[in-house]
């Protein structure tokens, strides 16, 4: 007997063949990603037509989802049109633009791995334990967000602008964050580790927990920011720090170059074995640094 269950696992068995996560098989059928789970799970059906849509997407037959793969899915008495063949609905849905519309909600061990097109604003969502691993959010304006334990390793996060927004135990490995714009947002306990922060802006934001290695500081901005339990290492490329208060803060290794430092209260932070040029050099003496573990090159 054919059930929504046994679909389900058929369902579920041919996506992971084809290596589609929930997310992204999702958008190539323009529905959500709940949608997917609950037929996956048993607990609903898509109509023939979405079925036909599916098995073209699996490069399976309709029979595949029938039991013993022998006979033809009864779901719904409504029959696919025959002036309707697969490549047309191809088409179809190509042309149809799919913007998610993520805001508003609580998304909870959700897999948005590879997910593109969502809509431009992501407002008040408060999103846990999710993965956007290779995802594009590239351009996406978010604000009044609470992101935690969620993975961003891989991800495009260039040019977006990032308001009053919490990231809490995220990992950014590798991820790419050119231009993205922090404002009056946190950062605490996320892996950075290979993560591009070239012409990132840091603003009225707090950091905390962050270590800085085997990261991209180019032009990277950083003003009225707080700084606790942070270390920097590596190249330090025509980066500034701007009135920003700093607790538990470690240079270590760093090598500066045209880093500029103004109004900043620098009698607190450690300098291990770090280089810099003639005029980061007067602009950290300037700030009271600790020039000992700073030698002049």
């Amino acid at each position: 007997m054919i059930t929504a269950k046994s679909i389900g696992i058929k369902l579920t068995t041919a996506r992971k063949g084809k290596n589609f996560s929930q997310a992204t098989f999702a958008q190539e059928l323009a529905v959500s990603p709940q949608a997917v789970g609950k037929w996956e799970r048993g607990e609903s059906l898509p109509d023939i037509i979405v079925l036909s849509r599916i098995a073209a997407l699996l490069s399976v037959d309709l029979n595949f989802f029938s039991e013993q793969g022998s006979s033809p899915v009864a779901i719904q008495e409504k029959e696919l049109p025959q002036e309707w063949n697969t490549s047309e609905l191809d088409s179809i849905d190509k042309k149809k633009k799919h913007n998610w519309n993520m805001s508003e909600s609580n998304w909870i061990n959700v897999d948005f791995s590879g997910i593109k097109n969502i809509q431009e604003r992501f407002y008040s969502a408060n999103v846990k334990k999710c993965q956007f691993i290779a995802a594009d959010l590239s351009s996406v304006e978010m604000k009044s967000n609470n992101l935690d334990l969620c993975d961003f390793s891989q991800a495009k996060l260039t040019n977006m602008l990032i308001q009053k927004s919490n990231f809490a135990q995220c990992s950014l490995k590798s991820a790419n964050l050119k231009e993205t714009e922090f404002l009056s947002s946190y950062l605490s306990s996320c892996d950075v580790t290979k993560s591009d922060l070239t012409k990132v802006l840091f603003a009225y934001a707090g950091i905390d927990k962050l270590n800085f290695d085997q990261v991209e500081l180019n032009r990277t901005a950083f003003v009225n920011t707080r700084l606790s339990n942070v270390q920097f290492s590596g190249t330090m490329d025509r980066c500034s720090f701007e009135k920003c208060s700093f607790s538990k803060v470690t240079f270590h290794k760093v090598k500066f170059i045209q880093t500029f430092f103004k109004y900043n209260d620098l009698k607190r932070v450690k300098f291990i074995d770090c280089e810099a040029d003639r005029l980061t050099y007067e602009l950290l003496k300037h700030g009271k640094a600790d020039l000992t573990g700073i030698s002049l090159v």
